[in-house]
């Protein structure tokens, strides 16, 4: 039997131990162009070791709830940006870093116009859309060695809503 791990509202305070929420909330720090666009600058901390920023375009297959979760990343020489494309929220997985293993994991949904940024070397499910389009816009490190740590559970969770 799989433990269950309930999904919860994204929040920035929550997600902060892993990364950051990127949205629009509060006023913009800056209005431009013309006065027609308002920009809300600099909403993540993009780290990279070794090599650069690059931009990427997934297409990932939307998943069905509940969920089995397998397996959990991370990215230990970069931040990784998932940043949907189509307006839809999304599944994000994390867990605490216990050395060389992941904690248990969390599970949070993000509303339509919120994407995220995971810190280098957090443990993380993959992109996970619920919904069509699975399409997506990732920023993360391009550059030498190996960036891809992947830990496999002994028991699968089950993610699920409440």
């Amino acid at each position: 039997m799989s433990e269950i791990i309930e999904i919860t509202p994204i929040s920035a305070e929550a997600f902060a131990p892993f990364g950051d929420l990127i949205d629009i909330s509060g006023a913009p720090d800056k209005i431009i162009n013309q006065g027609l666009c308002g920009r809300y600058h600099d909403r993540a901390k993009m780290d990279f070791a070794d090599g650069r920023a690059g931009l990427s375009l997934f297409n990932a297959e939307p998943r069905t709830l509940p969920m089995r979760l397998e397996m959990v990343e991370r990215h230990p020489e970069g931040s990784q940006a998932f940043i949907p494309m189509g307006g839809q929220g999304f599944l994000v997985v994390v867990a605490q870093d216990l050395g060389d293993a992941p904690g248990r994991p969390l599970a949070f949904e993000t509303e339509p116009g919120q994407a995220i940024n995971f810190h280098r070397g957090t443990w993380h499910g993959v992109l996970t859309p619920l919904c069509e389009p699975g399409l997506f816009a990732v920023v993360d490190r391009i550059g030498p060695g190996a960036n891809l740590q992947e830990h496999w559970f002994d028991t699968a969770y089950e993610v699920r809503r409440p």
